[in-house]
């Protein structure tokens, strides 16, 4: 993949050793041109995060271009467990800290607990039959300055490479199918209100562990907070597989926090090769944070996993 001193068309300035570029040069306020477009997907096969300043999108700009990424997921599942929506487009996530009415969410609340598990390593829609591919996530408002909120990224190729060689091995001679849940997800960062919950009663999602990012060509382990169980492993081999390779992926070394600075900033990711989370009070404090997320699937080999190929989509526990 090109350099940053490559790219003919945009700005490119790396964040972190291995991943992660902060870009300028693309004009979202109008429709992309399509060598910019190419440049930018160049961009992120290889840095994974992309992080835009001042990107001049609205709601609708917003959508329409994440459209030219690929086909969206939508919050109707959300909708229909009973969680109420703010916003005019189905295709945008919310997930600041705002209530329907205006008002803050409030600590304590079911929408308090649940994103909770925000805050935890994750794949977006790897619960799901078909899990995500890219993310754009957009700021709309702020908090001041030094009031936290940053979003954090893990580079899951780096990790792979750095893995010894005993685990490496051990990961492509069973190529292990992992198991993942939104609700389990939930009752972890939150046992207090979700603790009786029972993954056993939802839906799993299964997903190969050892993959290969296929924009790049490089291998990847798929992993982060929705894994449950691993498939045919006993359950107290499989809980410290996991263990050991969100502990492994989830050191400093591998890990970009990303500053929300102005209202406009857009970071783009790529989930087959980044887990992320949210961290420093999204809702905590007296600030509003109003952030809106679009979701594309992916469209790679790995997209659907083991799953059967339905509609069907996780909704909130």
């Amino acid at each position: 993949m090109p350099h940053a001193e490559q790219f003919k068309h945009l700005q490119v300035k790396p964040l972190h050793p291995t991943f992660g570029a902060e870009v300028s040069g693309v004009d979202f306020s109008q429709p992309v041109p399509e060598e910019v477009f190419q440049e930018l997907l160049a961009a992120a096969t290889q840095y994974a995060v992309l992080v835009f300043r001042h990107a001049k999108l609205n709601d609708e700009l917003h959508i329409q271009f994440s459209e030219r990424l690929g086909e969206l997921d939508d919050v109707t599942p959300h909708i229909q467990a009973g969680r109420p929506f703010r916003f005019k487009y189905k295709e945008l996530f919310d997930v600041g800290n705002i209530e329907q009415d205006g008002s803050l969410v409030k600590p304590g609340s079911h929408r308090w607990y649940y994103g909770q598990g925000n805050n935890l390593f994750h794949c977006d829609s790897s619960f799901n039959p078909r899990r995500a591919g890219f993310s754009l996530l957009r700021a709309h408002e702020i908090p001041p300055p030094g009031q936290g909120g940053n979003t954090d990224f893990a580079d899951l190729r780096a990790a792979y490479d750095d893995l010894p060689a005993d685990m490496k091995k051990a990961l492509k001679e069973n190529d292990y199918i992992c198991d993942h849940s939104l609700l389990h997800s939930r009752r972890k960062a939150a046992p207090e209100f979700f603790g009786h919950l029972d993954p056993q009663t939802g839906y799993f999602s299964r997903h190969k562990i050892l993959q290969v990012h296929e924009r790049s060509g490089r291998p990847v382990i798929y992993v982060g907070n929705h894994m449950h169980h691993i498939e045919d492993v006993p359950e107290n081999e499989g809980a410290e597989l996991i263990y050991k390779l969100l502990e492994h992926t989830c050191q400093d070394k591998y890990i970009l926090s990303v500053e929300w600075q102005n209202p406009g900033d857009l970071v783009l990711w790529d989930n087959t090769a980044v887990m992320h989370r949210a961290h420093g009070g999204i809702y905590e404090g007296k600030y509003r944070r109003d952030m809106r997320r679009t979701t594309v699937h992916d469209d790679s080999s790995y997209a659907w996993g083991l799953n059967e190929k339905t509609t069907m989509r996780v909704g909130l526990p």
